[in-house]
């Protein structure tokens, strides 16, 4: 269990870039019995979120913004050999993420707590070109591809990657899942851009990547959702020219 203020002091630490109070905050919490994997869950993420929607609503400044995350792996980095690893499941996962830096920590975290979890993780980062990724998975052949954090300028990219996965179906038991940036922010986009799996936080894509469930159809039902969105457009412009 987290202490009551860890959370703030901890915040606090990192906007003003005390390396050394972040550790300690850190140090004390695993010292009183915490477990890694519960820092990562309970206390890296949740603060990583906060630190960029202050950023988003220009409560920070950017400098704030960028000492905090460089701690914040930082630290990451020293935590990941502290976690429990479970038996192998046999299984693989990739993981890309957007290319700024708070995005591929958020990428890092996903992937330790997948290893963690017993996946065989794959973790390129940001950067990477649609044909970069495609042929990545061509050679791994995961069972799922994870991307995390996006921009609204990164959205058609990806929305392009995963049709373009759609459209070969050289990987048919291969789900996609989306996490993070502006999926966290836009409700249901990720079955508009046609994924198989969302999870807003780390520990929900662990437990979303695990079920057993059966793939649907989200690029179906993107088609119908436009579909429908077209016909009530038009429904609504008709009711316009007749009350006029």
């Amino acid at each position: 269990m987290i202490k009551e203020g860890t959370l703030e002091r901890y915040l606090c630490a990192l906007l003003q870039g005390d390396r050394k109070q972040s550790r300690a905050v850190i140090e004390e919490t695993l010292q009183s019995g915490t477990p890694a994997n519960s820092v990562y869950v309970d206390i890296i993420w949740p603060i990583m979120m906060e630190i960029e929607n202050l950023l988003r609503q220009d409560r920070i400044a950017s400098t704030q913004e960028h000492l905090a995350v460089r701690i914040n792996r930082t630290i990451v980095d020293q935590l990941q050999n502290k976690l429990p690893h479970r038996t192998s499941k046999n299984k693989k996962i990739v993981i890309c993420s957007a290319a700024e830096q708070s995005q591929e920590l958020g990428g890092q975290i996903m992937a330790d707590l997948f290893e963690s979890d017993g996946w065989e993780v794959k973790f390129l980062g940001g950067g990477l070109t649609n044909d970069d990724i495609l042929a990545f998975v061509n050679d791994c052949a995961p069972e799922i591809l994870l991307i995390y954090g996006a921009t609204p300028k990164q959205a058609p990219g990806i929305r392009q990657l995963i049709d373009t996965i759609k459209d070969v179906n050289a990987w048919p038991n291969m789900r996609i899942m989306l996490s993070g940036g502006l999926f966290n922010r836009a409700e249901d986009l990720w079955q508009e851009m046609g994924a198989d799996l969302f999870a807003p936080t780390a520990l929900e894509a662990v437990q979303a990547a695990s079920s057993d469930k059966p793939i649907e159809q989200p690029y179906d039902r993107r088609v119908i959702n436009r579909r429908r969105r077209r016909r009530q457009k038009m429904e609504g412009s008709l009711t316009v020219q007749a009350v006029v």
